[in-house]
């Protein structure tokens, strides 16, 4: 249960990888059903951050907090059964099985009996909660289109359709958007907003096209060299100097 609506704390977490500091000490407060979004240049270690808290890197230092409960070093597997997902920044599917298979595959792995996964065709209802996904996402006339058939868009729709079909309630979305046209781009970004407000999730968001950052977020979080050097509101991020040196580099003399 989240404590005074925390949902993931991030406490001073450092993360080396032999004498690169990719993170240091960067500490995040997300609260329940924001969007919250981590921006930076490239190599800030937006994904290494996100890569921690998923649990496939534990933390050369600092702490890592899921609704009051310690997660740094739990396996990435143990994280997601306590409810946080994570989309990739390279498309993460099944390409070979159908769209249908790869939500139902991943509606399977939040399915235990007795320690043991239980075939989803035997729970009630499965069929149905799928299909509600994937007309969520527009796919429903593509259910049994193998899934590498798919478009680029529609390839990250389903990635997030996999994501939410293991009922998080914190969702990591790492660049969703990327490769996707500008009308795709719109479109993901009201879907995103949409799913989330109405599954109560909370959305930590990478993101590149900083349209879509200000039109999504509640706040955002700027990393630099692994540092964060700046959090606010869209309003606040769009006029910090800071922020603007970073991206820009220092005006000329």
């Amino acid at each position: 249960m989240a404590r005074d609506g925390v949902v993931l704390e991030v406490d001073a977490v450092s993360r080396s990888f032999g004498a690169l500091a990719a993170l240091t000490k960067v500490s995040l407060t997300v609260r329940a059903d924001q969007v919250f979004s981590v921006i930076g240049p490239n190599g800030a270690g937006k994904s290494t951050l996100f890569n921690v808290i998923a649990g496939i890197h534990v933390p050369t230092g600092g702490r890592v907090r899921y609704e009051g409960r310690e997660i740094s070093g739990l396996a990435p597997d143990a994280i997601n059964r306590l409810g946080i997902a994570k989309t990739f920044q390279i498309t993460n599917i099944f390409p070979e099985i159908s769209v249908f298979e790869n939500v139902r595959v991943a509606a399977q792995s939040r399915a235990r009996e007795s320690g043991r996964l239980t075939s989803l065709w035997r729970l009630p209802d499965v069929g149905d909660a799928v299909t509600e996904l994937l007309t969520s996402f527009g796919l429903t006339d593509k259910r049994d289109e193998l899934a590498e058939n798919l478009s680029h868009g529609e390839q990250r729709y389903l990635e997030i359709c996999l994501a939410l079909a293991t009922e998080p309630t914190l969702l990591l979305l790492d660049e969703p958007t990327a490769g996707m046209t500008p009308g795709e781009t719109r479109a993901a970004t009201a879907l995103i907003r949409r799913i989330a407000s109405a599954r109560g999730l909370t959305v930590l968001l990478i993101e590149h096209d900083m349209s879509v950052v200000m039109g999504i977020s509640d706040r955002i979080a700027v990393l630099h060299f692994g540092e964060k050097i700046a959090e606010g509101s869209p309003d606040e991020i769009r006029s910090d100097p800071r922020v603007i040196e970073a991206y820009l580099g220092p005006a000329e003399a």
